[in-house]
């Protein structure tokens, strides 16, 4: 069986996975001496290459151009008391 033919979880199970890695790789990236910045950097980077090379360039573009619109409302915004 090959990777395209193997069943996939569900997609909530799927996303609750994939956190938990990406959580412990960003945890040891910082524990090794990377600045918690660099390794925000690098996760961006790292999901835009692989949606661009699964969706395509101009399907990327088009599903980020709300981004600006959504950060400056708040919608990643975790703490209360981040500067503006």
């Amino acid at each position: 069986m090959s990777d395209d033919d193997q069943p996939y979880l569900p997609e909530d199970e799927q996303k609750r996975i994939a956190l938990q890695v990406i959580l412990e790789a960003w945890e040891g990236a910082i524990a090794q001496g990377c600045a918690p910045e660099m390794v925000a950097s690098s996760a961006i980077f790292a999901a835009i290459t692989d949606m661009v090379e699964h969706y395509g360039e101009h399907a990327v573009a088009d599903m980020v151009a709300d981004w600006p619109e959504r950060i400056r409302e708040g919608e990643f915004t975790l703490a209360e008391d981040v500067t503006t």
